[in-house]
């Protein structure tokens, strides 16, 4: 019976072996956010508001102080931090994931205009020399990977056309994807966009745009009018902080720690 035991165990054992193999270094990796990840919109010099917009997640605006229309803006399982010190660690730690970003070596380099209406893209690191757009229908294929990671490096402006939407297909998360802009982003009317963005100076919400993730300004305004914006913020229950998944290698010692405990429970009662 030993010798039945061992060798049902050591096929376990060979079995599981390749995935206990580690999985190559991607080159895009998301960025520490720090005290800015509890952040749904954060600016540089002021956040104003127009209309029933609602940010699900902190709100906050340094080194400047100024926000203003909210009311009629609501903020959902967050608060609002103008110019205190919460607010001016996120700045700081949205600098450190600007510069993480900027830092991340490009898999993919467009050319001049680029636009990515139409497309569908892998994870990877996207860059782009000057202005990115999106008119019509982007999409962003996870393939299957819960942790798949969606870098876009833009030089100057970002600008997602009216009515314009990207998604996060195939088991990807809004989450994950990352925007850094170097100079501002204008999100155009009724559009639609995932992740985080951070922007050297300005974020531009136009009437009733989307954003499944955070808008981070360094230095200039964040601007909204009647927009939702949310869906990463850390902290919030069930929001930015999904629970612990079981990954290749997790899998495989299950499956080896299983199959000795049954053969453990057969080898007592035959006995």
């Amino acid at each position: 019976m030993k010798r039945t035991y061992f060798s049902l165990l050591g096929a376990f054992v060979g079995f599981a072996a390749p995935l206990l193999v580690p999985f190559p270094a991607l080159a895009q990796t998301a960025p520490p956010l720090g005290a800015a990840a509890s952040f749904s919109v954060l600016g540089g010099s002021t956040v104003t508001n127009t209309n029933p917009t609602v940010v699900t997640g902190d709100l906050g605006v340094s080194p400047g102080s100024a926000v203003t229309g909210f009311p009629p803006g609501i903020v959902v399982g967050g608060a609002i931090h103008a110019a205190d010190s919460l607010a001016a660690q996120a700045q700081i730690d949205a600098t450190t994931a600007y510069n993480n970003l900027a830092a991340q070596a490009c898999t993919t380099t467009f050319g001049v205009p680029t636009d990515l209406g139409g497309m569908t893209l892998l994870p990877g690191v996207y860059c782009f020399a000057s202005s990115a757009a999106v008119t019509g229908t982007l999409q962003l294929n996870a393939n299957g990977n819960p942790n798949a990671v969606f870098v876009f490096k833009v030089g100057s402006t970002f600008i997602p056309a009216t009515g314009a939407i990207t998604t996060v297909i195939n088991g990807g998360s809004n989450c994950n994807v990352f925007w850094q802009v170097g100079s501002s982003a204008t999100l155009n009317t009724t559009s639609t966009t995932p992740g985080t963005i951070i922007a050297l100076t300005s974020i531009t919400m136009n009437t009733s745009a989307t954003l499944s993730g955070r808008a981070i300004a360094r230095n200039g305004a964040v601007t909204m009018d009647t927009n939702t914006v949310g869906g990463c913020a850390a902290g919030l229950a069930g929001v930015g902080s999904p629970g612990p998944t079981l990954g290749p290698i997790g899998l495989a010692i299950l499956i080896v720690l299983l199959a000795g405990a049954g053969l453990f429970v057969m080898n007592r009662f035959s006995v």
